[in-house]
């Protein structure tokens, strides 16, 4: 059952209004905030962020052909979304918008997972990337120090692989080259 317009400007208006220390999402009509990521957190995304730019954004040692960002603010039906990274391939989106947001939903994004979004990145977010189409999702866990990579196969998610600690991956949709894991842990 769709929102009236009015209730959705005033949830907007409450994520527009959030502290600066403060992330919102809107998920199925509903205001989800939780802190700015803790150092772990920031560390895993940016470094593998890092490892993706090169050889996928820049086309460094790399096929290039991707848009890779941190926490861009994607809109999918009613729904606002800020995957920790997502990308886009370029024959898919040739230019970035204008806007300060996305309405195209990424081929690819990484949520990295904490204590205040597991469980959202798990139950409400993955089932909404996988209704917009988004292709591959990877599930990072810094407390445990785990990378779990889903493709979308008919509408479900399947895992692809499970990897930990200091393990070399090669995973789609970045098969092209190996992340050294370790790099992504703060120890």
């Amino acid at each position: 059952m769709s929102q009236p317009a009015e209730q959705k400007k005033d949830i907007y208006e409450e994520l527009l209004n959030l502290p600066e220390n403060r992330v919102g999402e809107i998920l199925n009509g509903e205001l989800h905030t939780q802190p700015r990521p803790a150092p772990k957190h920031a560390l895993a995304a940016s470094y593998l962020g890092a490892d993706l730019v090169e050889p996928y954004g820049k086309g460094r040692v790399g096929p290039g052909g991707w848009w890779i960002l941190d926490q861009p603010e994607i809109h999918l039906g009613d729904h606002i979304l800020v995957p920790d990274l997502a990308g886009w391939k370029k024959e898919r989106m040739p230019k970035l918008p204008e806007t300060t947001f996305f309405t195209l939903a990424p081929d690819w994004v990484c949520e990295v997972l904490s204590q205040y979004t597991a469980r959202k990145d798990r139950v409400i977010k993955t089932p909404l990337y996988a209704e917009y189409g988004v292709s591959h999702i990877w599930l990072i866990d810094p407390a445990i120090n785990t990378l779990e990579t889903y493709r979308l196969d008919n509408q479900h998610w399947k895992l692809i692989g499970a990897f930990s600690q200091g393990d070399q991956v090669s995973a789609e949709p970045f098969q092209e080259i190996t992340i050294d894991l370790s790099l992504l842990w703060s120890e």
